[in-house]
């Protein structure tokens, strides 16, 4: 009985934690479909988590005042092309240093791992002056090209490569097989899941990216989702002061 007693205070705790995070963004849900007169005027009852006097005008209005679909689209295409390019790059990264002996693949495997930890924070401003050489500013380039190669990224296809049978390798040479088609015709086909994993990391890490977009866009063309709603933000703070 006592140990019955436990569980449910803790269940009854879990609940408790989880409504303190879900109820903030349910109210900021439900408000964003709301009448702005409505907003605060249900904050004193459960009418504030309630979609009453529901309506679309306010995303009407939104997409109307600003390019929004031109935002999710830049969003959406240079993420989208880091991690379709990254696979190819990181993937056979990965493979080298998992199935080809060559000199100083030890070494190279350890500068990986170690750059893993280096902030990217630390190599903004060197990375910044190399794309404005570049003259890459303001261009898809300088958005997408720095971040195809990713070390984490590598090191997890290195891992998931350790684990395929060198036989079917070995199998594959015996065959002519050259040690790129090998990956292809072999390797590739039975890495699904990693494939899969990668990319989505990949696209969730660089989807919010704010500081490195700011830094190489200067205008609207290349702004992407977490820029426009920065300016958007800044504008209406500026009109309302």
């Amino acid at each position: 009985m006592p140990a019955k007693r436990s569980i449910a205070v803790l269940y009854s705790l879990n609940i408790v934690i989880s409504l303190l995070f879900i109820v903030p963004l349910l109210w900021m849900i439900v408000s964003s479909f709301k009448p702005e007169n409505r907003i605060f005027a249900d904050l004193s009852s459960i009418k504030a988590i309630l979609p009453v006097d529901f309506t679309l005008d306010n995303y009407i209005k939104a997409f109307q005042r600003i390019p929004m679909m031109k935002y999710l689209f830049n969003s959406l295409f240079y993420v989208t092309v880091i991690g379709l390019c990254g696979l190819g790059v990181n993937s056979i990264c990965g493979y080298a240093l998992a199935k080809l002996n060559f000199k100083g693949r030890t070494l190279i495997l350890t500068a990986i791992i170690a750059l893993m930890i280096v902030p990217f924070e630390s190599i903004l401003m060197p990375l910044y002056v190399v794309v404005n050489s570049l003259h890459w500013v303001n261009t898809w380039w300088a958005l997408i090209v720095p971040f195809v190669a990713n070390c984490f990224s590598i090191f997890m296809f290195r891992q998931f490569f350790m684990d395929i049978p060198n036989e079917l390798l070995e199998a594959a040479a015996i065959d002519g097989s050259s040690p790129f088609r090998t990956f292809a015709t072999v390797v590739v086909p039975l890495s699904g899941p990693v494939f899969t994993t990668v990319f989505i990391l990949d696209f969730i890490s660089h989807w919010g990216d704010f500081l490195w977009p700011i830094l190489v866009t200067t205008g609207e063309k290349l702004r992407n989702v977490q820029l426009g709603f920065f300016f958007i933000i800044e504008q209406f703070v500026y009109t309302h002061i």
